[in-house]
Order: structure tokens, then sequence, then C-alpha cells
């Protein structure tokens, strides 16, 4: 039984000061069993309320059979003061969502992972399991004798086979978490002045299994670690409020990362076998820097309710991008994000299920509705309104704000109301314009460049006001001047910049799409490459992505362009960017006679960049020339190279199983026996193109016998590129069969199933009748809201595919 809204207000105010005492034994590989206390006040006694427990057998309250009914254990007649001890043995699961059992395929060894979030910790104890109730956490465990335990508090002591753990500052259940393994680690004393002795234990943590490639980027990872550290306690003025900091590679987490406080968890292909590449460098110094933001904004304070999930996700992804950059030295985070990261929130904001970055609370009426709007509106858009009100404000009023906020609510919760009164309070702008313009609508604007005789004049389609950086160019695209400009209602004429290509926006400082004048158009087409920023040639390359899915331009001119001006790129974040872009458009939008051309086109590209020479290019180059080439015999060639980093063998592999010869996979998977080994074996196998082999893995991928992680990568396999008509009767059942697998399945799955969507090069005619079946489906009711969310953004995108060119 789901929480809603109403009940959750109910129990904020019935329940305070809580405390849990809670024992795991994680011995068993049956299930696992659960003791714990909760002791709380109520503020009306001889009340009745609930803790949630979902999924327990043999459950007990104070030693008696337990009242537990659809995931919740009744608390009747509470007194002032209250002290409730719960037993149970719990499932484990291998969705994500709870208590999550993973074999290691590279050596057999067990792990055991608290994946929590939203309301998914009731999987794994019995809580008041809402934000707006905070309760400490004082947690024992017992474990396999040559296991390592990480969990939120720090090690008090070790006896035995129990790991007891210092108790916690209060914060909300969504944040309990424990992993245990075989972990290797690296550890040391990270310098604190405020902490006891002057230092903090600090650590990063892996599977036994990937030992090597933790020791190899240990270096860097601490790293980056210490410098986004020293840089937060430097400009927040809370102190930290955790007794350590531990950062895990996990199996089996649902999100790339998740920010438990002290104990911070990221999915374990983070960590990867070969040469990571720029984009996949970047990612991980700025994702350390936004899960260490959250252990302030969203973990000391948190949002009341889940409409304000906004104010933990998009604050944490703008510090993530910007502390990447100022402290651990990754300078060109921003230009990731202009290229890879806000596109997907514009892509987002156009869907019907767009919604305000601060959305209402009642259309988020229980965590179900929150998993769906935790989304690239919450995190990319939110992140470019954010830059845009710092911008805006300016670096000093900002922070002072955000350190009011924090200070104010420490260990509390909050919301917008509460945020705004922070920032009103240092700053004389404002602040609540600003935010009703920004954060309480959905949409975005576009900057419309026109002429008036030779003078360029800047307008807005939109509502939001805009600070933002205009730079104009000659006709070689050399940078000639750049002003900074103020636009709102009233059009900008830019005198000073008569006769001048014109970009706004040149500084990505706004969330807003361009449209340049034919002048400027024209002179960015032809030269693109000559642009000294590669932050503008970012912002100008998503200009180009923006038009041809607006359908301004075609598929095949923006491949010219790239043939043109991705050739001489040597920015390997730009050109990273620009290759997975041209992936998604070429897959999304192209016509299934069209899409050899344009694969060869940018496997060519690829492969220029391979052969190159440039060590910052090559791996991601390499990748997506191995994964598009029909060039079988340098494919094959790669095979039979030791030193081949182990992402392109699998690239090639993965390609060659496409192309019909699925003999390298066994071999390879042989060699590479680890779990990112295991799963590129099954994208592998789910690509070869015969109808028997579509069978067999279709069956696999509806079976509801994959984990979370196993699902995604059949999912990602099965739609090949080139592979429509072989796999057109399975278009309408993944609707039918995909609906009843979400419908026995959890959040998590749910979201898989969705990302499984067949997006793939299809006629128009078939790309109709997918539609038509999708809505169909829709119709019903029966979809659950995950599913149901993916699926309605899914027919968005169908439909732009199908609009007329404008």
């Amino acid at each position: 039984m789901p929480l809603m809204l109403p009940e959750a207000r109910e129990r904020a105010v019935l329940l305070t000061d809580v405390h849990t005492v809670v024992h795991l034994d994680l011995t068993s590989t049956e299930d696992f069993g659960v003791e714990a206390t909760i002791s709380f006040r109520c503020t009306q006694p001889g009340a009745s309320s609930f803790l949630e427990l979902h999924g327990g057998t043999d459950v007990t309250l104070d030693g008696e059979p337990a009242p537990y009914a659809d995931g919740r254990i009744a608390l009747t007649d509470l007194a002032e003061t209250n002290e409730v001890r719960i037993t149970a043995r719990m499932p484990y699961v291998h969705d994500g969502d709870g208590m999550t059992e993973t074999i290691d395929p590279a050596d057999g060894e067990r792990y055991v992972c608290a994946h929590t979030s939203m309301d998914i910790t009731q999987k794994v104890i019995p809580c008041f399991d809402q934000p707006d109730i905070k309760s400490t956490f004082a947690l024992s465990v017992t474990a396999p004798s040559h296991w390592t335990v990480v969990a939120n508090g720090a090690l008090e002591s070790r006896e035995g086979d129990t790991w007891t753990f210092t108790t916690t500052p209060p914060f909300s259940s969504y944040l309990f978490t424990l992993v245990g393994g075989p972990w290797v680690s690296v550890t040391w004393d990270e310098p604190y002045a405020p902490a006891p002795g002057g230092t903090l234990p600090f650590g990063w943590h892996a599977r036994a299994s990937q030992e090597r490639e933790l020791r190899r980027d240990a270096d860097e990872l601490k790293r980056i670690t210490s410098t986004c550290f020293q840089h937060y306690t430097s400009i927040f003025e809370p102190e930290y409020p955790y007794a350590d900091f531990q950062q895990v590679f996990a199996p089996g987490l649902n999100w790339g990362a998740m920010e438990f406080p002290g104990c911070v968890v990221y999915r374990d292909e983070a960590l990867k076998q070969g040469t990571p590449t720029e984009l996949e460098r970047e990612w991980v110094a700025s994702t350390i820097a936004h899960e260490m933001a959250h252990m302030w904004f969203g973990d000391l304070v948190t949002m009341k309710w889940w409409n304000d999930i906004w104010l933990n996700e998009s604050f944490a992804d703008f510090m993530g991008y910007d502390v990447a950059g100022v402290a651990a030295g990754y300078t060109d985070a921003w230009t990731s994000a202009a290229i890879t990261r806000k596109p997907t929130g514009y892509r987002a904001d156009r869907r019907r299920s767009s919604h305000p970055i601060a959305e209402d609370e009642d259309n988020v009426l229980d965590a179900d509705a929150a998993f769906a709007n935790a989304d690239m509106i919450t995190y990319a858009k939110g992140n470019a309104s954010l830059s845009q009100l710092g911008h805006w404000l300016g670096e000093e009023d900002f922070l002072a704000g955000v350190n009011k906020h924090l200070t104010t609510h420490a260990f509390g919760n909050a919301d917008l109301a509460d945020f705004l009164d922070s920032l009103d309070s240092e700053s004389e702008h404002d602040v609540r314009a600003w935010a009703k313009a920004w954060l309480r609508t959905t949409g975005f604007d576009t900057l419309v460049v026109t002429r008036d005789g030779d003078v360029p004049v800047l307008t807005r389609e939109g509502s939001r006001p805009h600070r933002l950086t205009v730079s104009a160019y000659d006709d070689a695209m050399q940078l000639v001047d750049s002003r900074d400009v103020q636009l709102g209602d009233e059009p900008v004429r830019l005198e000073e910049f008569a006769g001048r290509v014109v970009v706004p926006n040149s500084g990505d400082e706004t969330f807003a799409v361009i449209r340049p004048d034919e002048q400027s158009w024209s002179a960015i087409t032809a030269g693109l490459s000559s642009v000294e920023s590669q932050l503008t040639r970012a912002v100008l390359w998503w200009t180009a992505v923006d038009l041809t899915e607006s359908k301004v331009i075609g598929v095949g001119e923006l491949i010219a362009l790239a043939d043109r001006h991705l050739r001489p790129e040597t920015h390997p974040l730009v050109f990273e960017g620009v290759m997975r872009n041209l992936q998604t458009i070429t897959r999304r939008y192209a016509a299934p006679d069209e899409v050899a051309g344009h694969l060869a086109v940018i496997a060519d590209i690829a492969r220029e960049a391979t052969d190159g020479g440039d060590p910052a290019l090559a791996p991601g180059a390499s990748r997506v020339f191995a994964r598009l080439s029909s060039d079988r015999e340098r494919l094959v060639d790669w095979l039979g190279q030791d030193d081949v980093d182990p992402g392109v063998r699998w690239a090639a592999v993965q390609r060659l199983a496409e192309l019909g010869e699925p003999s390298y996979i066994d071999a390879e998977a042989e060699r590479d026996k680890s779990v990112s080994g295991h799963h590129a074996a099954l994208t592998a196998r789910a690509l070869v193109p015969t109808e028997a082999a579509k069978a067999e893995t279709w069956g696999r991928l509806m079976s509801g016998e994959l984990g979370n992680h196993e699902l995604d990568a059949v999912g990602a396999g099965f739609w090949g590129w080139e592979q429509a008509d072989l796999l057109r009767p399975y278009l309408t059942r993944y609707v039918s069969e995909g609906l009843a697998l979400a419908q026995r399945s959890g959040q998590a799955m749910g979201d898989l199933i969705g990302d499984a969507f067949p997006r793939l090069p299809l006629t128009e005619d078939v790309r109709r009748e997918l539609r038509a079946a999708v809505a169909s489906a829709l119709e019903t009711g029966d979809v659950p809201t995950v599913l149901a969310r993916s699926w309605n953004d899914a027919l968005d995108d169908l439909d732009r595919t199908l609009t007329t060119p404008s």
C-alpha cells in the first residue's frame, strides 16, 4: 500500500523525536533477519499510526504476532513516549529495490547492498518511510566472516562477525543504507579541523574482482574526493554533518549514484575495466561532487515532500558540474553539460510529462509519482535554472542565500517557500518573481536573432528573464566581441554588432534554445570548427541537433555538418558529446533506408579520430568505430590483439554479432568473466539477427528472471539498428508482454521496461502502428505509474518523428 500525501502530512504532525536501533543478520543466503527498536514521541496520546515494512515474514511486534497487513504494522493507542520492537525475516531482491543480492560472475563472491530511496527502505527495515520524519540510526550487522560492512555511521567496533556502527545524526529513512561483501578498500584520514583529532575516516571500496581497477584509479579518486570536500567545507557554513565519508562501487544499484549520508554508493560500472573516455572521466568527477553536495543539500536539509525533490537534485546537479571544475580540475565540465546534460532537459521539457521544476505537492501524491518526476526536468533543467539564478544574482548573494537556508534548516526539512525566504534575505533582487517565472512554469524560451538592416536584434519567445552572454564573430567565425545582456519583454538591439555573426547564450548561462538569423547560420555552418571556445562550439552543435529534432534541417544535413566539422574537432568532450547526439538522431529520426549511409559517415569520423594518434580522442572514438563499423576485417583483427581495451573488444564483438557473426561472443565471455563482461555478452547475444536468436532473447527479456542490470543489457541489444524488418513482430508484443511484466514488478523494473522501448529506425507506417499500440494500452488505465510515464514520453518522441517538417 503506497503512502499517500494526506497520510504523510497527518503522521508528520503526530510523530517526533524518532530513534532507530537495528540489527541485521546477513549470514543466511535464503533471507535476512531484522531486529529493530524504534522509539518516538507522539503529540496526541491515544492516537494511532503505523510503521511500513514491505515483504516481511515472521513479523512480531513487542514479541507478539504483529498486526501486519498490506506492508504496514499498526500502532494503536500511542503514549506520549513510545518504544516498539519488531523482528522479521525479509527477502533479498535482484531488481535493485531493497536488500539487493549479487553474485559476482568473476569469482562467485556474494554481495548484499541495501539500495534504498523514495519508499524502498521499508523493504529493508521497519520505518516511518517519508522524508519529513527523520530518525537517528544505530546499526549493527552480522555478516560472513570474510566480509567488510560499510554503512551510514562510522565503524565503532567489530567483534567476531558483528559490525557495530556509531549512531547517526537524524536523517530521512530513504537515506538509510549498508553494503556488505568482500570489498577491497583504499582508506585515508582526511584533514578536517572540526573533527575529533582533526581528521575524518575516508575510503573508496569496490568488489574484490575490481581490485586492479580500484588500485589503478585510487589516486585520482582520492584527489577528486579531497579537493571537493575541502571546497565544500570552505564555502558551506554548516559543518560536515557525519562521522566519516565512504564511497562504494556497488553492484545492482538502479541509479547512477545515491547520496546515502556518510556512505555514497555508485553503480560499479563507473569503475571501468579499460581506459575511460573523457566524458566518463568527467562524469565520475562531477558525480562525486554531486553526491558530496547532497551531504548538505538533501541529507542535512531535506525536502518536506517529494514535490520538492528538485531542492535536492537540481542543486546537487548544478554543484556537481561547477565544483568538478573549480575544485577538482575538470575545468570543461560545463562543456560536457552543454552537449550531453542540458539536451536531456530540453527533450524532457517538450513532452506532455513536462512539469514545473518546483511541482505542486497535490500533483505528487505518492512515491510512484515522485519516482516518475525524478527526471531531466528535475536534474538537467533544474541544474541549468539554478546556474542562471546564480548568474543573475551574482555568486556572492547566491551562496549567502544557500548558507542561510542550510543553517536555518539544519537536520530538518524545508520547501520552496523556505528556500526563497533564505535567498530573499540575502539579495535585493525579486527572487520570488524569478522563481515564479522559472520554477513554477513549464517549457523553455527561444532566443531569436533577426536583423534591422545590418543591426542584429535579439528577442525572446517566452516569458522568462534571461541574463546571458552574446558574442559577435566575423564571417570566418573568429571572435570579435562579447557583451552581457539582460533580456526581457523588450527586444535588445545590438548596435555594436552591426554586420557581424551573432551567437546568443555563447557562454551557455541560460536554459533556452537558439534560432540564429540566416546570415549567422550560414557562417556557423561554414565555420563551426573554427570557433575557438569549446563551450560555444558545444552550444552551437546542440543548436544544430535541436534544429534537426525540430525538423528545421534534415538528418542528412546534420550528418553532413559533422562530416565537415567534427573531423577536425580536438576537444574530446565536444567530440564524444556530438557523436552521442548523432547516434540518437540517426536511431530516432532517420528513415530505415538512410541508416546505413549515416552510420557509415559516423563510423568513418570515429575511425579517423581513432587512427589519428590523439590519446584524448581515441578512447571514445574507438568504441564508436567498433560499435558501428562494417569493416569486419578490422573488427576481427582487434579481437586478435591482447592489448585492445576491453570496452573496444566488446563493442567489436557486439557489432560482429549484429552483422551475423556471433561466434566471437563465447570466447570473449570466457576471457572476461567480470560483471561488465557478463552484461556485454548479454547485449551481444541479443543483437544476433536471426529469428531463432531473437525468439530466445525475447523469452529471456520477458521472463521476469533477469536482474535489473541484466534486463537493461538485454534490452539495449534487442532492437538492432538495421533490424527493423526482423523485429517488427515484436513491436506490439513489447507493449502487451512488457505491460504484463511491469504489472508483476516494482518501480525500478517498470522504469527499465520503459527504457527497453523499441527506439530504432522505422518506416512512418510502422511508427504509427507502434504508436497506436502504446496509446491503446495507456487508455486502459492499467499501466503502472512509472511505465505509463515512460510510455507517454515515448509517444511524444514518436510524434516528433512523425511531424511535418517546418
